[in-house]
């Protein structure tokens, strides 16, 4: 029996901002520090002027800052505790995007594969309110 042992992935770099029902992404080939730079260039592009973006981020190797990673002026980073992807919002859109439209399917080739990404994302961020009811938390308040 012969087996198609090909393989090639893409990787979504995407933020979401719920109150703005918006958000930006980028699909790169790599996960890695340059791509995250390029993913924080492209958010900076579209956050409000005046505004400051918060980005929350886990602990995955390509959003450790340092001397590689670029923050730009207008985003800050807010790293989560080590196993916590419930305080992250985005968890929720990767989950999402994975259960309708990436997750259980065979590319032919590597456009493919972008396209799809491209056409997921893109459908989430036209769909209106759909960030908004995926990735927005009413967290209590210690009063």
């Amino acid at each position: 029996m012969k087996l198609d042992q090909r393989y090639d992935c893409a990787y979504i770099f995407g933020a979401v901002c719920p109150a703005r029902d918006t958000g930006v992404a980028i699909i790169m080939p790599d996960a890695n520090i340059p791509a995250m730079t390029r993913h924080l260039e492209a958010i900076s592009r579209h956050v409000a002027k005046k505004a400051h973006a918060v980005i929350v981020i886990d602990g995955a190797g390509w959003h450790r800052q340092g001397d590689k990673l670029i923050v730009p002026a207008n985003i800050t980073l807010l790293r989560l505790p080590p196993y916590s992807p419930e305080l992250n919002a985005q968890e929720n859109i990767w989950e999402y995007l994975r259960q309708n439209y990436l997750a259980g399917r065979i590319f032919d080739t590597y456009d493919d594969i972008v396209n799809a990404c491209c056409m997921a994302w893109n459908t989430l961020t036209v769909t209106k309110s759909l960030i908004k009811s995926i990735a927005s938390r009413d967290w209590p308040c210690l009063t």
